[in-house]
């Protein structure tokens, strides 16, 4: 386990067949499928660095936010949500790093349900049904999840992504899971023929370690001659030839020093859903008005950073026990203790998925129906907002707020974890926009987070379901119960009323780090449409954006799997138009 990734694979040179955009967790995917392709010359371009081991150790998570590895974007002020945190800005990390966001994220493996695929289908994106995707996802898959009821005609065995429940569980998230049984919640895969229930994490772990799309798609083929890497370098502009509208390579920065190199059949642009919008807006691609605010001359005029949507939750729930110190504190307090054992035998407390433990899939328009359509996540943590001191600062708290809220508290909390009530299938829709011609210059984010009221109420149904688990004799026999503390800002509201939870939602925004869509994936006929069905960028040839940002819809779970399946289908579908599959 003890990997070392090279520096940059192989020399520069002018023209590729492919030029990947972005080493994130499709870029990986794509670099390695296509580069499977011998007489295919691929070059993958990365701002970030290499990844490292301690990167990959689950439970220290929570730092890499405050280290390089990370863009640091922040959203727009606003009124309306965010309103705990600093400035009314809520912190949105991306990765900068060979692997992306998979580097940073929570490790949390899900599909979403099969409706998800299905909906994009019947939206008139062909070949998009759960039924054409499900073979990727079983091809990223191997495996490992235990106690159980599996179907494993719908889950993967041989796949680069070992998927696993073999970690460490506090008593917290034992506790939950019961609390879920008794309310009669099944035990279930939720990555199975059906998404409700209650059950533990999934996790993208292998013998303890992360696995993020570069460990396990791009380590095992680091000797491939015909796959070269670029790291530390920003890619500034597609090039495009105006007379033929065809993108004929990139521009890119690496050392204050200028490259451009020659795509012959395909740039794909693969940098998530902020970096991907940017890039086409830069490059003439894009909303034609905003463009020439800045001087861009527009050559496609599509909706480009429109769609914007994202998974968010009331965060901070705090919920008391009976323990002076729960489980994840103590495993903080005995850190060096237990990453001896972790780094020795790949076992013990710091396997844990940074705190996430277990989770429920609850669908609260039809409760009773067990193939339901989830609309709401309950997400289970070890540890509470007190718990470390990076928590408060990745997700940009306000530190009068946070003392107010919690500062008297923080050796009582020591016995205290947290639930995120997130609301699944948000309606409401936001916007990326360039906020200068300069692509140093990081873009306005407006996530726009419950213009549609629609999010409130299924946030405060969330709280409820997680009021009427704190009922239950497993969550009684911890003596679980929330601070109930009126937040700051949120005094003149009735204790526990919808219209209290209503300002607690707006003040505690918490985003579950899952932005897409802003590259909208349609037919045609859909005007909002940025890509094809076969994820061409319309209007252009030689182009594709392969992300989480072609979604036209946000999946009813966490990203990180679909986008590489994306990746995956993507690939078949590249081979399959250049007469290789």
């Amino acid at each position: 386990m003890l990997w070392q990734e090279k520096s940059d694979f192989g020399k520069l040179d002018d023209t590729y067949d492919f030029i990947i955009v972005g080493a994130g967790s499709a870029g990986c995917v794509l670099a390695n499928r296509l580069s499977e392709m011998k007489n295919w010359k691929v070059l993958l371009i990365e701002a970030g660095g290499s990844e490292n081991l301690l990167m990959d150790v689950p439970q220290i998570v929570h730092l890499l936010q405050q280290l390089d590895v990370n863009w640091g974007y922040k959203t727009a002020p606003s009124n309306k949500y965010c309103l705990g945190m600093v400035n009314h800005q809520c912190n949105w990390p991306r990765g900068r790093v060979m692997g992306g966001s998979s580097v940073l994220n929570y490790m949390i493996y899900t599909r979403g349900n099969e409706r998800d695929y299905d909906n994009w289908a019947a939206m008139g994106n062909e070949g998009w049904e759960f039924k054409n995707v499900l073979p990727y996802f079983k091809k990223i898959e191997t495996v490992q999840v235990h106690g159980l009821n599996m179907s494993m005609d719908y889950r993967g065995t041989e796949g680069p992504i070992t998927v696993s429940t073999e970690f460490w569980t506090s008593k917290q998230a034992k506790a939950f899971i019961k609390a879920g049984i008794e309310m009669g919640m099944p035990l279930n895969d939720y990555n199975g023929p059906t998404q409700i229930g209650v059950s533990q994490i999934q996790s993208n772990l292998k013998r303890g370690f992360r696995q993020s799309s570069n460990v396990a798609y791009l380590y095992p083929i680091q000797n491939r001659r015909n796959l070269h890497v670029k790291k530390h370098s920003l890619v500034t502009k597609l090039v495009i030839d105006e007379k033929s509208n065809k993108v004929t390579g990139v521009k890119f920065i690496q050392d204050n020093k200028t490259f451009f190199v020659k795509a012959k059949r395909e740039v794909i642009v693969s940098a998530g859903a902020i970096n991907s919008p940017q890039l086409l807006m830069l490059s003439g691609i894009g909303p034609a008005k905003h463009l020439k605010k800045f001087d861009i001359k527009p050559i496609v005029d599509l909706p480009v950073g429109y769609n914007l949507m994202d998974h968010t939750a009331p965060g901070a729930i705090t919920l008391l026990c009976n323990h002076t110190n729960t489980d994840f504190n103590r495993i903080m307090d005995e850190f060096n203790t237990n990453f001896v054992n972790f780094m020795q035998r790949g076992k013990g407390p710091i396997t844990g998925p940074g705190g996430c433990e277990s989770v429920v899939f609850y669908d609260s328009e039809n409760p009773k129906a067990r193939d339901g359509y989830a609309d709401i996540e309950l997400l289970q943590l070890g540890g509470s907002v007190t718990s470390f001191p990076t928590f408060r600062n990745n997700f940009g708290i306000d530190p009068a707020i946070y003392d107010k809220m919690w500062g008297d508290l923080e050796d009582q909390a020591k016995g205290a974890f947290m639930v995120f009530p997130m609301v699944l299938r948000p309606k409401s829709r936001g916007r990326i926009l360039l906020k200068s011609n300069n692509p140093k210059k990081y873009p306005l984010i407006f996530p726009n987070y419950f213009s549609d009221h629609k999010d409130i109420e299924i946030s405060i149904r969330g709280i409820r379901l997680l009021q009427e688990m704190l009922k239950t004799n497993a969550m009684k026999a911890l003596n679980v119960r929330m601070l109930e503390r009126k937040v700051p800002g949120c005094e003149n509201y009735v204790y526990d009323s919808d219209e209290y939870w209503e300002c607690y939602t707006r003040t505690f925004t918490f985003t579950i780090y899952h932005y897409s869509g802003t590259c909208k994936m349609g037919p045609p006929s859909d005007k909002a449409a940025v890509v094809s069905p076969r994820l061409r960028v319309y209007n252009i040839s030689n182009l594709r954006v392969v992300d989480a940002s072609i979604m036209p819809d946000i999946i009813a779970g966490h990203p990180n799997g679909p986008t590489m399946m994306i990746a995956e289908k993507a690939a078949d579908m590249i081979k399959e138009d250049w007469h290789y599959k």
